[in-house]
């Protein structure tokens, strides 16, 4: 070729090069060397497969993400739950909880057992009634109660007794009830209380319902702590005289005749009631017995 020819005009005009063979010189503007030509070698895409690749601005990491793929890739990400608020469909199969993965509720560790759990099914109760057995039993831890399940059944109408043969109250589907013996009334025995001789002396009436003195020098006598108004409360006085000393009583005592009994002479003993219905506001006192002995 006596110049080198523009490539383009060579394929445009469909000459044929005359010695059949294209030296680099006669490609105007060509600047490949024969190594990057030869890349070319045995690619069989066509122009439109390779201008897929007109536009890609993915780098090399990001086209790498994709290698080892062996199936559809939105396929698979359809089967993924997002990460964010899931909704599931069917069946979750959750880990199995061991002490490294222990269930947590607010930060706290599950601890009760799958039975322990399960006691909880089928309970209909609300959370009122939760907390009203809750409420009892601080009441109950109050008072000291440490009665089991089986001793409080014991006072259940269906179970009163602490076994089958000696339960004494029986009821049957229709509330009827059967006495298995006959009532007796319980004993009971009042609490006594003795008191040391002092010119004041203090009738507590929440240590006992029977009290004794010995005068020693003239008394006084304190009445204190009577049950609330509206609860009847009464005991006995047991007074000794130790000498022949005066006794007073308190101005809210009431006697007949509104003047109190003499004091025992020396060596005597008399025995006095005292009854209050309205929280010790008023007592009615009585000689039930005049020099006993």
């Amino acid at each position: 070729m006596g110049k080198p020819r523009d490539l383009a005009n060579v394929v445009a005009t469909g000459n044929i090069l005359a010695d059949g063979a294209v030296a680099p010189a006669e490609l105007t503007g060509v600047t490949s060397t024969a190594a990057e030509i030869n890349i070319l070698d045995g690619v069989t895409a066509t122009a439109a497969e390779l201008n897929l690749l007109d536009g890609v601005t993915a780098t090399t990491a990001e086209l790498n993400y994709v290698d080892g793929v062996t199936s559809n890739v939105q396929t698979q990400m359809d089967t993924k739950a997002p990460v964010a608020s899931p909704t599931f469909t069917g069946t979750v199969t959750g880990p199995t909880i061991n002490a490294s993965t222990a269930l947590q509720i607010g930060g706290v560790a599950v601890t009760a057992t799958a039975a322990e759990l399960n006691k909880m099914d089928g309970v209909t109760v609300s959370a009122s009634d939760i907390n009203s057995v809750t409420s009892k039993a601080a009441s109950l831890s109050d008072l000291s109660v440490t009665a089991s399940a089986a001793e409080l059944n014991y006072n259940d109408i269906t179970t009163l007794g602490t076994s089958q043969a000696s339960k004494t109250v029986t009821a049957d589907a229709n509330g009827d009830i059967t006495l298995s013996e006959e009532l007796k009334a319980k004993s009971y025995n009042e609490t006594y209380v003795s008191l040391s001789a002092a010119s004041s002396v203090t009738i507590d009436c929440e240590t006992g319902n029977v009290f004794a003195l010995t005068t020693g020098q003239n008394t006084t006598f304190v009445f204190s702590n009577p049950p609330a108004s509206g609860t009847a409360y009464g005991f006995t006085l047991k007074l000794t005289a130790g000498g022949g000393h005066t006794i007073t009583y308190p101005g809210s005592v009431d006697f007949a005749g509104g003047t109190a009994p003499d004091a025992p002479a020396s060596g005597e003993t008399d025995v006095l009631v005292f009854v209050t219905v309205d929280g010790g506001t008023n007592w009615y006192g009585a000689l039930a017995i005049d020099a006993a002995g």
